[in-house]
């Protein structure tokens, strides 16, 4: 007999080897028709699998978080089945959950084209109204090889091969098998609700040497007007795609013969740059940061005396020998940091010393994996580094906190997850330095973060090499999140590199060293940005934030002493001087997202006036120019 604790306190015995799904059954579960899968102690396993020692039992349902994953994997194998069906003699690859689907890798004869993704979600619904059962198998690691070279799935052995336990365990739907630890649902007609939306070429496990594969992406809903709802985010999503705006606002391009994942800023581009650099600093002049500037690249040596040549050789191009010696493209810019604090004596009461830098770092991204401003191979971030002696750790890292969230909702980000980044039990080697100064560390950010009432998620095995960080995940207007400020705390560094202060007693004592951004990587914030207002940027960060249109030629003079009123003005304007009709003007500066448009013709240059016309608005009417300017500033002052 077995005891099972159900989650109402009841606990009940049953025969040895009983299921899931009878003791669901038997149980007053609620909705126990909606369940995929059970949870024992935790642990998720099949509705099929045997009870065989004393447990705890709840109900995984289709419509929980883990219902979902559990939907979308399997989702992945029924897309495997039909896929196989269609195309005999395909090899399988992987077909994992992910965030909002799904997808699988195929090695195929033929090229899967977006025609054919009707093709093959006809065959995965037939395959759902075959009802086919999802059934486990469990075989040595021997027996697997065996299975999976007799199909001829070699991308499957492989991966058996790397395993290290004796057990591997299958799923089975009908006649098709897949290596697999799962739960799956019970059946194929237990999957929801899916759509398959794009292919794209992945390398076999992400390296460029494997062969190219075909990747099939999908997702998966319990209901259709949840699918309806997502597959409208998805659309609107492609509409906001920087890479289509920032090519049509022409914000910035991308060039071959330049390099793939470097960004080449165009005017329009270089102005909103600016409009954010330009604030970033002030900001920071403002809370007592010093601006610093550094080289690009340095001596092989110093990345090897920061750890980074040990921990993110990867990520780093490789060496430029010049004169004998091997110089690195910069992939951070703490060292350097680092170096100029170090070229004079510190005492006490020198500390804090915050230095700011918008430092541009280079990291080796492989081709696959670069996309539009967000993963590039160059970007500048907004770096700082504070160095502090530990009594003034905690406060330092609240004023970094109220920065950030400064920064987010100046630029119209309001809502945003923190996560606290710390080091995983058990992975000791991919991290520096001693036990008791990660406590410290982890404590310090801790007890911020509660100081200002935040609430945080606890993230395990996510802290970078030297120290624990708060990473704020910023959220857009559909709700996406994004990568935005983080701030990690470092005992570390300093005492690799023997960075000191002269304590009021006398002594030499290591530095505290904060490391933060407080917008992330000037590239990705400026994807983030085209993407939460679609392009449609407020007027303070608008590259042209007015442009005159005279109805007729005669009347370009007075446009142009219009521009040049509000240029004096420190207003970004021009003035559309082309012989073309003004519905046409109009219609263009609509395209380009310009936020005022001002239409002058006889009535105007009489009276010295414009007819105004703005994007939030339409039609406002003819104001005095003055007017006009004055209500400018003042929305650009307010950031409105």
């Amino acid at each position: 007999m077995v005891k099972i604790k159900f989650p109402d306190g009841i606990e009940k015995s049953y025969q040895n080897r009983v299921t899931v799904r009878d003791v669901s059954s038997d149980a007053a579960f609620k909705n126990r028709e909606s369940a995929v899968a059970g949870k024992l102690n935790n642990g998720i396993v099949d509705l099929d699998y045997p009870i065989e020692s004393d447990t705890t039992l709840d109900l995984v349902m289709a419509n929980s978080a883990e219902g979902i994953e559990i939907l979308r994997h399997s989702a992945a194998h029924l897309m495997a089945q039909a896929v196989t069906r269609l195309y005999p003699g395909t090899k399988l690859g992987i077909g994992p959950s992910i965030k909002d689907g799904f997808y699988y890798d195929f090695e195929l004869e033929k090229t899967i084209s977006q025609e054919d993704l009707e093709k093959i979600e006809a065959e995965m619904a037939k395959i759902v109204e075959e009802d086919i059962p999802f059934r486990r198998l469990e075989v040595s690691r021997d027996a697997a090889i065996e299975k999976m070279e007799k199909l001829n799935q070699r991308y499957k052995v492989e991966l058996i091969k790397g395993f290290e336990d004796e057990t591997v365990s299958f799923y089975t739907q009908g006649d098709f098998i897949d290596l697999c630890k799962g739960p799956h649902v019970s059946s194929t007609k237990k999957i929801g609700v899916f759509k398959l939306l794009s292919i794209a070429g992945a390398y076999w496990r992400g390296k460029e040497t494997n062969p190219m594969l075909q990747r099939i992406y999908g997702t998966v809903f319990t209901n259709k007007k949840a699918l309806d709802k997502h597959l409208k985010v998805l659309e609107e999503i492609k509409k906001r795609d920087h890479r289509k705006i920032g090519t049509a606002l022409d914000l910035y391009s991308f060039h071959e013969h330049g390099g793939p994942g470097l960004v080449f800023w165009h005017p329009k581009g270089g102005v909103i740059r600016n409009i954010i650099e330009t604030f970033w600093r002030d900001e920071h002049y403002k809370r007592g940061y010093d601006i610093l500037y550094s080289p690009h690249i340095a001596k092989i040596d110093l990345w090897k005396k920061s750890g980074h040549l040990d921990f993110y050789k990867d990520s780093m191009f490789q060496p430029i020998e010049v004169e004998g010696q091997e110089y690195m493209l910069r992939p951070m810019n703490c060292p350097f940091a680092i170096l100029m604090y170090k070229s004079s004596v510190r005492s006490y009461r020198d500390l804090p010393l915050r230095w700011g830098e918008l430092g541009t770092v280079y990291r080796f991204e492989r081709s696959g994996v670069l996309h539009g401003l967000l993963r590039v191979r160059g970007f500048t971030q907004d770096d700082a580094h504070i160095f502090c002696r530990p009594d003034q750790l905690q406060n330092e890292i609240e004023g970094v906190i109220d920065l950030a969230l400064f920064m987010q909702k100046s630029f119209g980000f309001e809502e945003y997850d923190i996560e606290l980044a710390v080091r995983g039990k058990g992975n000791e080697e991919k991290y520096i330095g001693d036990n008791e100064n990660w406590i410290l560390a982890e404590e310090a950010l801790t007890a911020a973060l509660n100081q200002k009432k935040l609430h945080f998620e606890r993230k395990e095995d996510e802290a970078k090499f030297y120290g624990p960080a708060i990473d704020i995940k910023i959220k857009d207007a559909l709700g996406r999140g994004w990568q935005g400020p983080t701030i990690q705390v470092d005992f570390n560094l300093p005492a690799r590199f023997d960075v000191n202060y002269i304590g009021s007693d006398g002594s030499q004592h290591n530095v505290v060293m904060v490391h933060r951004t407080v917008i992330g990587a000037m590239e990705r914030f400026l994807g983030c940005l085209i993407e939460h207002y679609s392009g449609d940027f407020p007027l303070w960060l608008a590259p042209i934030q007015v442009r005159i249109l005279p109805i007729t030629d005669k009347l370009n003079d007075f446009g142009m002493e219009i521009k040049n009123k509000l240029s004096q003005a420190g207003i970004r304007s021009e003035c559309d001087t082309k012989s073309a009709k003004i519905g046409y003007k109009i219609r263009e500066g609509t395209l380009e997202k310009i936020p005022y448009l001002l239409i002058v013709g006889d009535k105007e240059l009489e009276e010295g006036t414009v007819s105004v016309r703005s994007r939030k608005k339409g039609d406002e009417g003819t104001v005095p120019i003055s007017d006009f300017t004055l209500r400018v500033e003042h929305e650009v002052r307010d950031k409105i």
